[in-house]
């Protein structure tokens, strides 16, 4: 059986082998033109030509050798994907190639953890959108299907049951609203219509269209203080509306009867002003408050739904603040209430 040599050696035994041929033949050459008295010439000559040779030989071999192997590293690269490793010129350095491949590596290694996430986020997703779901679908057909079992005849029993349906209805609408909102405003696929337009003015449109809610609660809505001047910032006014309703709404449902919900606009820098809108309701765990806006997160992880809404609220909050280049902060201590606030650039007054 053959031994089967290293390539490393059938490369080191190709180089000698060149090398030889050519001084065999440089010695018959110096031998046929030189005399003895010439022989410190000669071999000045024949150092000369065999370093030139040796180097050049050895170095067009290695260059070879080192460049087959290394473009093949560089083909398969090139295989896993397109990237601009693979577009750089090939180097046979092996600093700069390690280098390279080791950021190669990293860069892999982050896109696969990422991938990780995503699959896990994935998952997160579907599970809440399905449970999100399930529950008013499951109240519709309940009513529907007692109503086709026999309650139709009763005129009272069919109202109440149709009406009751209804909400299911409205809440599942309700919740494939927000789902679209917030997978536009993630893909950036939601344009902004920015306007100038009073803050002030708005927060009380809010706290009308709230009113009926907060007094069922016993909440009131009310401001840190009576604001007798305008306030002009620039935003989309209607995703800014939604934002301010998202908060109070929160603070009512977990503010606690007779509470209050108090609504502020400060200046905060030159060109900013920062709204914020406090309660003194049951507040947040502080092991809560990095995954708040989240989408579908719940403090109340034991699934109860008893304050209804989609689960999207805060998330829908953080998006569109964000698509207008804003901050939005949260502080909460239990039993003591939360505040919420977001910053926004400030505007002169309009012309007419």
């Amino acid at each position: 059986m053959a031994i089967k040599l290293r390539k490393s050696y059938k490369f080191a035994l190709r180089s000698s082998l060149y090398i030889s041929v050519f001084l065999f033949f440089l010695s018959l050459f110096l031998f046929e033109y030189f005399s003895l008295w010439d022989y410190w010439t000669a071999l000045a000559i024949a150092m000369a030509v065999v370093f030139g040779v040796s180097f050049l030989v050895i170095q067009f071999r290695v260059e070879k050798f080192i460049y087959k192997r290394i473009k093949k590293i560089y083909d398969d690269v090139t295989l896993l994907e397109s990237t601009s490793f693979a577009s750089r010129p090939i180097t046979t350095d092996m600093a700069t190639l390690t280098e390279e491949i080791e950021k190669f590596a990293k860069d892999k290694r982050i896109e696969i953890d990422t991938l990780k996430i995503r699959e896990e986020y994935r998952k997160d997703f579907l599970g809440n959108v399905s449970h999100e779901l399930k529950t008013p679908l499951f109240t519709v057909q309940g009513y529907i299907l007692t109503l086709l079992d026999g309650a139709m005849e009763d005129k009272k029993v069919r109202r109440k049951y149709l009406q009751r349906a209804n909400k299911g209805v409205e809440r599942l609408i309700y919740i494939v609203k927000d789902l679209d909102l917030i997978t536009k405003l993630e893909a950036g696929d939601l344009s902004l219509e920015i306007s100038t337009f009073d803050i002030v003015e708005l927060i009380k449109s809010v706290f009308e269209l709230l009113e009926m809610k907060a007094s069922r609660k016993q909440i009131t809505l009310t401001f840190d203080m009576e604001y007798r001047e305008p306030i002009y910032v620039k935003g989309d006014r209607e995703k800014i509306q939604q934002v301010i309703t998202n908060l109070v709404v929160n603070s009512i449902k977990y503010g606690h009867p007779d509470g209050t919900t108090e609504v502020s606009v400060e200046n905060l820098i030159k060109n900013k002003v920062i709204i914020r809108v406090t309660d003194n309701g049951e507040g947040i765990p502080e092991a809560h408050l990095p995954r708040i806006f989240e989408r579908f997160y719940r403090i109340d992880r034991s699934g109860s739904r008893k304050e209804g809404g989609s689960g999207l609220g805060l998330a829908i909050v953080k998006h569109i603040i964000e698509a207008h280049g804003e901050k939005i902060y949260v502080e909460s201590v239990v039993d003591v209430g939360s505040e919420f606030s977001f910053t926004l650039e400030k505007a002169k007054k309009p012309t007419a």
